[in-house]
């Protein structure tokens, strides 16, 4: 059954037994183990190095019954197992249950175990609570939901999913490769608060003309003129990569040294800029996407809707009238982000501590969004 089916009182309950394993499930099982302890075959297995027998292992195994992803080590055998805040069992340590709930109450109670069983609580990337020597860490997600009308409905808060490992990667519970790998946490900086949210008498307001761009940024700008439309601001964070690496597919376009920006983000702003590699008569990145950040960006409106700083549920909604009585195709993307007809305007939430304040992405025409 897909999560979006299933009641609050159809999800599993397990026990978590730290170390050792969760509900059926124990660590060092191998992948048929997984299957026959689940009674479930996975949705979607994920395998690292060649083609060869030798080479290529099992890393990970999604599982959409009953709501997790199992992640292997050598063997192959299970090392970690992540639990979906959104349909995932629910799981209870000694007396407190630990998925589904609000991320300040689920760590407040972890710590409190942690102290009474005299070991270290850590906070993770996340800003939850994680204890090392359990091998737990808590996860977070936005919650979703069904409307009324059958259709999936992002919700407000945001709740806890759930990381157990064996002893193998306890110590550094989000860091092992293929954890990191398969969430992107690698390309993903760390959230770990505090969710400050801006006042909105405290926002500039931006334009905004779709496809074309937003406030003083125009797509196909260079970084050095996204740069100096924000009034000179430095990035406070760049991601890149060489494309013309020794040894790969395109080492004979351009030089190893050549440095092409993917992302950037503007912290005073409140924005980051995305980029793609324009071509070859052109050399370097040029601005397809901007993302405005719903905590701190500034304010932007579409077709009437104020898409920033607001509950996310009432920009969707304002959105669905918006289609509605326009006309116009309803979009949703990968992530769940909605957006009105062809515009490439896309409504998306960020955490804002237990709950979630609206963003928006801003997008190239033909872009292919995925949140």
């Amino acid at each position: 059954m897909a999560w979006w089916g299933r009641k609050e009182g159809d999800r599993q309950r397990w026990v978590l037994d730290p170390l050792v394993g969760v509900g059926p499930l124990r660590f060092g099982m191998d992948p048929q183990q997984v299957q026959d302890a689940l009674g479930e075959k996975g949705n979607f297995t994920r395998f690292q190095g060649g083609w060869g027998t030798e080479a290529r292992r099992m890393v990970s195994e999604r599982y959409d019954e009953p709501g997790l992803t199992a992640f292997y080590g050598p063997g192959p055998r299970l090392a970690a197992v992540v639990i979906s805040a959104v349909g995932g069992p629910l799981v209870r340590l000694g007396e407190v249950e630990l998925v589904a709930r609000a991320p300040s109450a689920a760590s407040a109670d972890l710590r409190r175990l942690a102290l009474e069983g005299r070991v270290e609580a850590r906070v993770n990337r996340h800003g939850e609570a994680e204890v090392p020597a359990w091998g737990v860490s808590l996860d977070v997600a936005q919650e979703w939901g069904l409307a009324p009308e059958g259709h999936l409905q992002r919700r407000d808060a945001v709740i806890t999913g759930l990381l157990a490992t064996g002893p193998e990667w306890a110590e550094d519970l989000w860091s092992a490769e293929p954890v990191a790998d398969l969430l992107g946490l690698r390309e993903k900086p760390a959230d770990a608060g505090p969710w400050l949210v801006a006042d909105a008498e405290d926002r500039p307001r931006w334009q905004c003309t779709p496809l074309e761009g937003v406030g003083p940024l125009r797509f196909g700008m260079s970084p050095q003129q996204v740069s100096a439309a924000l009034d000179g601001e430095v990035p406070a964070e760049s991601w890149g990569h060489h494309p013309f690496a020794a040894g790969g597919p395109w080492e004979d376009e351009g030089t190893p040294e050549e440095w092409h920006v993917d992302k950037e983000y503007y912290a005073r702003a409140g924005v980051t800029a995305h980029y793609f590699y324009a071509s070859q008569a052109r050399r370097g990145s040029a601005l397809v996407r901007v993302s405005v950040h719903g905590r701190s960006g500034p304010l932007v409106s579409v077709y009437g809707i104020e898409l920033i700083g607001r509950k996310p549920s009432a920009v969707e909604a304002d959105i669905i009238r918006c289609i509605q009585d326009r006309g116009l195709d309803l979009r949703m993307g990968c992530s769940g982000d909605f957006g009105p007809g062809d515009s490439q305007v896309w409504a998306r939430a960020e955490r804002a501590g237990d709950t979630s304040v609206s963003g928006a992405c801003f997008c190239i025409e033909g872009f292919e969004y995925h949140g």
